[in-house]
């Protein structure tokens, strides 16, 4: 039986609004032991902030993380896919694009998160990467 992001993923995921400083992101994300969080502007995503993200674009470049927005460091052009796809869908858009986490939306709203942790997990229980995706965060 096919299954369907809605079934993986993450709900609820965190999100920030543009104008919120990279300081508040990276508390956020250690508070939440998470390792992204989503941008938004008015309730709609329009970008992802990771913890890399943080460090080369911020403060490898000496940026003030107090006054320095979201919006001058988060990645704006975000792959997402829909909670009604095939994770296969997901699967393979992590594949091409090589990348880790998809925002899941129903229109522009976030409704969730699924990563490559999760995709694993559903692969293979018993994997090495399925394994670390289930781990409590390092504090």
């Amino acid at each position: 039986m096919k299954r369907k992001v809605s079934d993986l993923m993450t709900r609820w995921p965190v999100a920030l609004p543009l104008e919120a400083t990279l300081d508040e992101a990276a508390r956020l994300m250690r508070d939440q032991g998470i390792g992204d969080v989503l941008v938004t502007a008015e309730g709609m995503l329009c970008g992802m902030l990771t913890d890399r993200d943080i460090v080369i674009r911020a403060v490898a470049q000496n940026l003030d993380l107090g006054h320095t927005a979201l919006s001058e460091v988060c990645t704006a052009q975000v792959v997402t896919v829909s909670a009604d796809d095939d994770a296969a869908v997901a699967m393979e858009l992590m594949r091409d694009r090589a990348i880790r986490r998809l925002p899941v939306v129903q229109g522009r709203q976030p409704v969730g998160i699924i990563s490559l942790g999760d995709l694993a997990i559903e692969q293979d229980e018993q994997s090495a990467l399925s394994e670390i995706s289930k781990a409590p965060p390092n504090m």
